[in-house]
């Protein structure tokens, strides 16, 4: 239903084939598969991309399934991270700041990098997955490549949003970030849970989640167990905890603990994995419920599933999704890995039934904003 008014915008710009480079922040998932997705999406329909400039840190390994997954080659440059505290947690801001001010002359090696890739590339769009330095190297040099800038956090600057009733200590510093991030960009595509009208007066545009066709295709079933994702792995010691409890509910957790093998068996019902896009997806359509730390992607992935959820952030950002997520009915939010009140409320829980619809049009609404420009 969303997508049928669109098409006829779509045919209009598909006899011109464009070039297109993604600049991708690093941290998590949600960015990665994101960016993934819109490869297949341009390339499916007559476009290029030419290259993925993706961030990283010291902290984070970019995940085999992204190298493995993308055509365009791939490249990376060192970028602004939060640290985690000391238990491997939560983000520790201190520790955050010191770390990025002595890292700041990469940092403007890395701004240099991306001025002179993006004018290299023969790109035709920048595609910015929400990459801080991306905005900065705008800000500072005459770049007339356009960009056009994609994330849910661009859904935050939405006056409909409306962050402030949520309670939510550092939302103010989260919204320069953002808009950081954004300089320069002729469109800010925000990722929604639902439907909402354009901001035109802020360049935003409100559209679906961006699932990879292999989300769409699958069909999911009600298993026995408990499907989770930890951005940190510290958060393993509340999974063990309860896990000692109640060990007849079998949990199958991932995580990016790297120096561990691909699959940790604690005992029959508890299993630590290695983050591996397919067997996650896999295991997600089978579930009874999933618990993460609210990244957005894996959130809409288990909204289109109609999986109950349980979100524990790890910082300001991930309370945001958890407090969309949550206004959306889709799931609760918790300061540790509550899975008790998570089961409980898998028993009254019933699936938003116009989501899968509204993630399925994502195809029609994205295509034709990336080119129409």
């Amino acid at each position: 239903m969303y997508a049928i008014g669109r098409m006829a915008a779509i045919y209009f710009v598909m006899g011109k084939s464009l070039k297109y480079l993604f600049i991708v922040q690093g941290e998590g998932r949600g960015h990665l598969t994101q960016a993934m997705a819109l490869e297949k999406l341009l390339t499916e329909n007559g476009h290029q991309v030419v290259g993925m400039l993706v961030g990283k840190s010291q902290a984070r390994k970019l995940p085999e399934f992204f190298v493995n997954g993308v055509s365009a080659p791939v490249r990376q440059f060192d970028s602004v991270n939060f640290q985690p505290s000391s238990e491997n947690r939560t983000v520790n801001m201190l520790k955050s700041v010191l770390y990025n001010v002595e890292k700041f002359p990469q940092y403007l090696k890395s701004i240099l990098f991306l001025k002179d890739a993006i004018r290299d590339s023969g790109a035709d769009v920048v595609v910015n997955f929400y990459e801080l330095l991306t905005g900065i190297t705008y800000f500072n040099f005459n770049i007339d490549i356009p960009n056009i800038s994609i994330g849910h956090q661009y859904l935050f600057l939405h006056p409909d949003f409306n962050l402030g009733d949520s309670g939510i200590l550092g939302t103010e510093g989260l919204m320069i970030f953002t808009r950081i991030t954004s300089i320069g960009a002729r469109k800010r595509l925000a990722l929604s849970f639902r439907d909402m009208p354009d901001d035109n007066r802020k360049r935003i545009k409100v559209v679906p989640p961006i699932l990879r066709e292999e989300v769409l295709e699958m069909s999911p079933s009600k298993g026995n167990y408990i499907h989770g994702y930890m951005l940190n792995a510290g958060f393993s010691d509340d999974v063990m905890k309860w896990h000692a409890e109640h060990p007849g509910v079998e949990l199958r957790f991932f995580w990016d603990r790297w120096s561990e093998p691909p699959v940790k068996k604690i005992d029959d019902t508890l299993s630590f994995y290695l983050l591996d896009d397919k067997e996650f997806m896999r295991q997600m359509a089978g579930c009874k419920a999933y618990a993460s730390t609210a990244g957005f992607e894996s959130v809409c992935e288990a909204m289109y599933f109609g999986k109950p959820i349980l979100m524990v952030p790890s910082h300001v950002e991930q309370k945001c999704n958890a407090y969309d997520a949550a206004k959306s009915g889709a799931g609760i939010s918790s300061d540790f890995f509550d899975l008790s009140a998570l089961l409980e409320f898998a028993g009254a829980f019933t699936p938003d039934e116009a989501f899968p619809g509204w993630a399925r049009s994502a195809r029609g609404h994205i295509l034709e904003e990336l080119v129409n420009l």
